[in-house]
């Protein structure tokens, strides 16, 4: 069948009457049967009033409200590109309700309703005793007010004969069937509990194909597909073995669970992967790449962790074994928690330079960059390793800071071309035992003195290991964002700088394999690049020494 774009699920509904010979269709619950059903080839989807209840664990007998079977039909619909048939009972009530009902289901884009010929409220069909008939003469008043009630032509009203099931017989239900045809009914629904399709099959033979015939054939699984065509069958509804086979499968499985666990159950249950494509999970994750724009929209992060810090001896024990990355910090690691606080401001784009124990980094959704040069060469050429990576906007950050989701915020709102994140309180605190890479700025900070943040901008004069406390203004914290412009910039000044600078000093550094980040920073201000300062005065921590580290446990 051919179908046409912008077409409706009712006519579409309307074509499958029109062109196809049987029109198959299996019955529902939920969104993910209805996927199910889909992807195995059907024609369209039956929203079970059995089945609806059921999954409410309640018995069939309209128990449940119209607006409960309405809200199953619409995820339904909405889970599937086939056309829905929703089994509306008996209507949920009188002529009024039926209008009611008809005006909600079609603008909730559900192709047909199906309603019986039985009093309110119902039995399902298969429970023997109580199974009364709404006379003629109200139910033709119901298919009247549901054909009146309906906006689009291509909306259709299925009237369910319930004589056979009531016991009325053949003749009670052929008259019944004409009564509703001439009412305006698109289609008859005969029903029987016979276990042998006999009744069915005279019943469609009498009637001599006057209106289309869909049959349910539970109770009577003899009767071939090829047989309900040669008859003139219209559509066949497999109504209830979609979650009968759950029930069997669920139950089975919870029942090896108890006994046994979980062992041995892969290869008999879906694989993660094959639910996630029912839900569309990747799909969704290629419609985030088009079409999702946020504040972290394209933001990498490069975190360096390639280095071992040879010249402090109160962390070698610790890091025998392990890089520093994967320090353990009350139960996740260093690498870790910045990878978490990165993702809570929506950067999940992740790149981590490994060399020293690189094997021993292992952080779920990152992806690792080996510089095997990291022993020889300087964290300059670690970031460089991870060239490729340095695209869009780009956030830096050494391997041993930890810092916060404020911090973290704070700078991926900056819309400057390069910024660095320097701390002005290392003056008031001891100094460790290394060379701080110190920041000399334009604007010195308002120490002692209350201020309001004006959002002015403070630019890098210098930056280093070789600028005094004295003249420094903050130290430089390991943390930096670059947009594409600023990143490119860098990359740039970097390779030129790597010809130039090849055997002779760059800097503080001996040469531009030994370059430090603060180098090719410094490089880029001598050029004329502005480089802005976000100031901050807590939100980080360093891990470099073993009281670091007791620190930062106490800590988070």
């Amino acid at each position: 069948m051919e179908v046409k774009t912008g077409e409706t699920k009712a006519e579409k509904l309307r074509k499958l009457f029109a062109e196809k010979d049987l029109i198959r269709v299996v019955g529902a619950h939920d969104g993910l049967g209805a996927k199910l059903i889909e992807r195995n080839g059907f024609d369209a989807v039956w929203a079970s009033g059995f089945e609806i209840a059921t999954s409410h664990a309640v018995p069939d007998a309209n128990i449940l409200t119209m607006t409960q079977h309405l809200d199953a039909a619409e995820v339904i619909n909405d889970a599937t590109s086939l056309p829905v048939i929703a089994d509306c009972d008996t209507g949920y009530g009188n002529s009024n309700n039926v209008i009611h009902m008809v005006k909600r289901y079609e603008a909730a884009g559900i192709a047909a309703v199906c309603i019986e010929d039985k009093k309110f409220p119902k039995v399902n069909s298969f429970i023997d005793g109580r199974q009364e008939l709404a006379p003629v003469h109200e139910f033709v008043g119901k298919i009247m007010a549901a054909k009146n009630a309906q906006q689009s032509r291509s909306f259709m009203v299925i009237a369910r004969v319930e004589a056979l099931i009531a016991g009325w017989g053949e003749e009670e239900a052929l008259k019944r069937a004409e009564a509703y045809v001439t009412a305006g009914a698109d289609a008859i629904l005969i029903h029987s509990k016979a276990k042998t399709p006999d009744e069915i099959i005279s019943f469609v033979e009498k009637w001599h194909r006057r209106a289309p015939v869909i049959i349910i054939p539970t109770k009577y699984p003899a009767l071939t597909e090829d047989k309900m065509k040669q008859l003139g069958v219209k559509v066949v509804i497999y109504a209830n073995q979609g979650i009968r086979a759950a029930i069997k499968a669920m139950d089975s499985t919870l029942a090896q669970i108890h006994k046994h666990g979980i062992a041995g159950l892969d290869g008999k249950i879906a694989t993660m992967e094959e639910v996630f494509e029912l839900q569309g999970m990747y799909r969704m994750k290629e419609d985030e790449k088009k079409f999702l724009h946020t504040a972290s929209h394209d933001v990498r992060a490069v975190i360096l962790a390639a280095g071992y810090n040879k010249n402090e001896s109160s962390l070698v024990s610790l890091l025998r074994d392990a890089p520093l990355a994967m320090l353990d910090i009350n139960g996740k690691s260093l690498l870790e928690r910045n990878v978490a606080t990165l993702r809570s401001v929506g950067v999940s784009d992740i790149y981590v330079v490994a060399g020293y124990q690189e094997d021993k980094i292992r952080v779920d959704g990152i992806k690792k960059i080996v510089n095997r040069d990291y022993a020889s060469k300087h964290i300059l050429h670690s970031l460089m390793t991870a060239e490729e990576a340095l695209k869009g906007k780009v956030i830096v950050s050494y391997v041993d800071i930890l810092f916060d989701h404020n911090l973290a915020d704070r700078l991926l709102k900056c819309d400057d071309d390069i910024v660095l994140v320097v701390d002005s309180s290392f003056k008031k605190t001891k100094m460790r035992n290394k060379k701080l890479d110190l920041v000399a700025a334009e604007t010195h900070p308002a120490d002692g003195f209350r201020s309001l943040d004006t959002k002015k901008k403070n630019h890098l004069k210098r930056v280093g290991k070789g600028i005094s406390e004295k003249e420094a203004d903050f130290e430089y914290i390991g943390v930096s964002l670059f947009s594409a412009k600023g990143i490119k910039l860098f990359k740039d000044t970097c390779r030129a700088a790597m010809e130039q600078y090849r055997s002779k000093r760059f800097h503080e550094a001996a040469d531009i394999e030994r370059a430090s980040f603060t180098d090719l920073i410094q490089e880029l201000v001598e050029q004329g690049a502005k480089i802005n300062l976000l100031e901050v005065t807590s939100g980080w921590m360093e891990i470099q020494t073993f009281e670091d580290y007791k620190r930062a446990s106490k800590v988070v």
